[in-house]
């Protein structure tokens, strides 16, 4: 018997592999050389063995201690700008001049004082550290001026009060320095050595936990006596200093002092010499300047005066004797004005322009006149569109033919509908007039005495500011229940109502055209061909090309030409003159594209188009913003209304900021205070992101078939539904459908859907159309009331130190 032997189609089945792992060593083996697709098409990089690993990244770190390093020794040194710290009380009890006091001891150092208007400052020497400070702090209640004086400080010092830490005005001013972004802060409580023994040790516990919440794993410092302010100087000079990004790229300067030229042809305008330290990067002449709150100007030239503040003042010998006599830089200021050098003087040719918007040609847009042969093919083209085709005798010519009259055999236009069965509304207005009359009856009528308290407080009720908040209030509360729901005009059509108006497919996909009906604010702006190319691009240069002028921590005086005088006396009623250069483009006027988030402290309703004031970066400004969801798509939808559950952003026409540049949104209420609405940061610059408003139609069923329904009280007119055929119609419960034909001459409309309607649905016709922001945009910033606790306790909470 011959033996069964397999054939070439045998099965061969896997080998069991017992158990052994695959590792890299066989896996390479078996493929032979073989790589995969994904290490064939990425880049060759060279491994590193565990040792270069491990000395690469040694290496790294030592160049991050060292940089770190290097940023400490260069700030408060002989080489570098002073230690600029910002003194912040965050209670009513904490006494700066107290403060002020401890920190200027003469066992320390030299102390200069400086005092602008009701601005107190000082300058502190230290050569025993080897460091000098320059402390500011700003008026009582003007939030304005700390938050510009937060934007150049190197250092923020809160005073705390022992027992409550801070109080609502305290806590209003910490949201809004969070907001904009902290630089580097220590904390330190006043007033806790007063405290009986026993107590000390548990108010710093208490202490310290309510500041948790705000300030996690910060210490608290003591400033009662002469050794604490020692220390804390030690520790102010030992910080590692945390950066702001949007003054890291440009350079700024917070003034010492100023001094105002008035120009030959005008005294209101002149030139402004302003001096200080340069921080930041380098400042050229041709570059432009910022004065926050001012608006942008043009330097002539840039001066290299005698530092005033030095910390080891310059020993001269005369030349008869061989004594050395020390001279104090400030004494010798006046005596050495021939050795003031003059750094840059600007030159025309390379200077940046002021030029803040595009001069439009009218003319630009204009239609030229039609040639004759234009003309012919328009005549030819709409001879053939009136060209009628007709049923004529044989032998008729086309001029009898003109004569003919059509013979219409079908029963002419559309069904006519008598709408016989209206339903009847009642009026109920009498019924309720009889039913309060019956309980006007049923109750009795008691005399109650007025308070005095009462007559005060009406006094200073403003009514009419009283109804329009109230309004306010009732179109919120509509726009939540009913969005975007408006009602059809009776006494203007519909057509004419939402002329600008259009139906989309849909509003994700269907196209829209950016450049299309553009306003003629639109030609005024500059649009950039790609933004974030151009922002990397002037980053780029800032980080790689070196720009000549003034370096970080000169002492120098600016000439700035064409300045008003008003910024002199604003100055010098105690309001901190703080100068930012300007990067290319950031003088011209485009659309900003901001995206916001409600503060929770403020209520109060915020309506589209209402005048805001905006900290933008190092800009403060006036404006009327959009609202519009923050959307990934090529759409956005217009809110009326700033709401509290989501981010939205805010558009306006203002100056060129490149990002990252943090936001922060005020509104000025009736009393003048300035309360803070919203806070977020600067998305784009960006003229073609498409805000869309919607409006939505409403209208009842009224006879109801399968697929069918009679629809009315969308329109109130025959033309009207005929206007707006083609446009899609969609319900509350989900249906979707068109509009067949119009019954009657009162606006109602047969209406076919994809199934059947219930009869307490509502069926929606959304129109769309773009908006586009107005043109408000204002640099001045009028001054705010100063805080008071009676109005900031009423939005926001006061600590809890249990």
């Amino acid at each position: 018997m011959a033996a069964h032997r397999s054939g070439p189609l045998k099965q061969q089945n896997k080998a069991h592999k017992g158990g052994r792992h695959r590792g890299r060593g066989s896996a390479q083996r078996d493929g032979k050389g073989r790589l995969a697709l994904k290490v064939l098409s990425r880049k060759v990089r060279k491994e590193l063995s565990r040792v270069d690993q491990r000395h690469r990244a040694s290496q790294l770190r030592k160049q991050k201690k060292e940089a770190v390093l290097a940023e400490k020794r260069q700030l408060g040194s002989k080489d570098g700008p002073p230690h600029q710290v910002l003194v912040v009380p965050l209670h009513d009890r904490i006494s700066l001049p107290e403060a002020f006091r401890l920190l200027q001891d003469k066992d320390t150092g030299t102390v200069h004082l400086n005092e602008w208007g009701s601005t107190h400052s000082f300058v502190l020497l230290c050569p025993r550290l080897k460091h000098r400070w320059y402390f500011t702090s700003a008026r009582p209640g003007d939030l304005h001026a700390v938050l510009d004086m937060a934007k150049v400080a190197d250092t923020i010092l809160f005073l705390l009060d022992p027992l409550e830490g801070w109080d609502s005005t305290g806590d209003y001013c910490l949201s809004c320095l969070f907001a904009q972004g902290l630089p580097t802060y220590t904390l330190a409580v006043q007033g806790i050595s007063g405290l009986p023994p026993r107590k000390q040790i548990d108010t710093r516990k208490k202490l310290s936990k309510a500041v948790e919440k705000r300030f996690p794993d910060d210490k608290l410092l003591l400033l009662d006596t002469q050794q604490e302010a020692q220390m804390l100087l030690r520790q102010l000079a030992n910080q590692k200093q945390r950066h702001l990004a949007f003054r890291d790229r440009r350079a700024y300067m917070f003034a010492h002092a100023a001094d105002f030229v008035p120009s030959e042809e005008n005294n209101l305008v002149g030139t402004l010499k302003i001096s200080g330290y340069i921080r930041g990067q380098t400042l050229n002449v041709n570059s432009l300047l910022h004065i926050i709150g001012q608006g942008d100007f043009q330097m002539k030239q840039i001066d290299a005066p005698i530092d005033p503040f030095l910390l080891n003042p310059r020993v001269v010998k005369s030349q008869n004797s061989g004594a050395a006599m020390e001279i104090c830089a400030m004494d010798a200021v006046v005596d050495m004005e021939e050795d003031l050098k003059v750094l840059m003087k600007a030159d025309p040719e390379r200077q940046e322009s002021l030029q803040t918007e595009v001069i439009p040609d009218p003319m630009e847009g204009e239609q030229t006149w039609p040639t004759e042969e234009e003309l012919n093919e328009a005549n030819d083209c709409l001879k053939e569109s009136s060209k009628v085709v007709k049923k004529v005798p044989k032998g008729t010519s086309s001029y009898q033919a003109e004569w003919i009259l059509d013979e219409d055999g079908e029963s002419g236009g559309e069904d006519e509908y008598d709408d016989t069965e209206h339903e009847d509304f009642i009026e109920e207005e009498s019924q309720d007039e009889s039913s309060e009359k019956e309980e006007e009856e049923e109750c009795e009528t008691m005399t109650i005495g007025e308070s005095v308290h009462d007559d005060l407080y009406d006094e200073n009720v403003d009514e009419e500011a009283e109804e329009k908040m109230l309004e306010k209030y009732k179109q919120e509360r509509l726009q939540e229940m009913f969005p975007d729901e408006v009602d059809t005009p009776r006494d203007v059509a519909a057509r004419i109502r939402f002329q600008k108006y259009r139906g989309l497919k849909s509003f994700r996909t269907s196209p829209w055209d950016p450049k299309e009906n553009l306003p003629q604010d639109y030609a005024r702006i500059f649009q950039f061909q790609n933004f974030t190319s151009t922002r990397k691009r002037i980053f780029k240069e800032i980080e790689e090309k070196e720009v000549e002028g003034a370096e970080v921590g000169w002492y120098v005086t600016l000439h700035v030409s064409e300045v008003p005088i008003s910024v002199i006396e604003y100055f010098k009623r105690g309001a901190p003159l703080i100068v930012f250069s300007l990067l290319p483009h950031e003088q011209k006027m485009s659309v900003l594209n901001m995206v916001v988030s409600r503060h929770p402290g403020n209520t109060e309703p915020v309506k589209a188009k209402e005048e805001l004031i905006f900290h933008c970066g190092f800009r403060r400004f006036r404006a009327s913003p959009l609202f519009s969801q923050h959307t990934a798509a090529d759409k956005h939808k217009f809110q009326r209304f700033l709401t509290a559950d989501v981010a939205l952003v805010a558009t306006v026409y203002g100056p060129i900021t490149f990002p990252p540049a943090s936001v922060l949104l005020f509104k000025q209420n009736s009393n003048g205070m300035h309360s803070l609405i919203a806070t977020g940061h600067l998305l784009s610059v960006d003229p073609d992101r498409m805000v869309i408003k919607r409006v939505v139609l409403s209208g009842h069923p009224f006879k109801i078939f399968t697929k069918m329904a009679v629809v009315r009280y969308m329109f109130f007119n025959r033309e009207d539904v005929l206007w707006f055929k083609p446009v899609e119609l969609r319900t509350k419960w989900g249906r979707r459908g068109h509009i067949k034909e119009p019954l009657g001459t009162h606006g109602h409309m047969k209406c076919s859907f994809d199934g059947k309607l219930k009869s307490q649905d509502t069926v929606l016709m959304n129109l769309y159309k773009r908006v586009f922001p107005k043109w408000t945009y204002d640099p001045y910033v009028p001054e705010p009331v100063p805080w008071m606790k009676s109005e900031i306790s009423s939005t926001v909470p006061e600590v809890d130190m249990e």
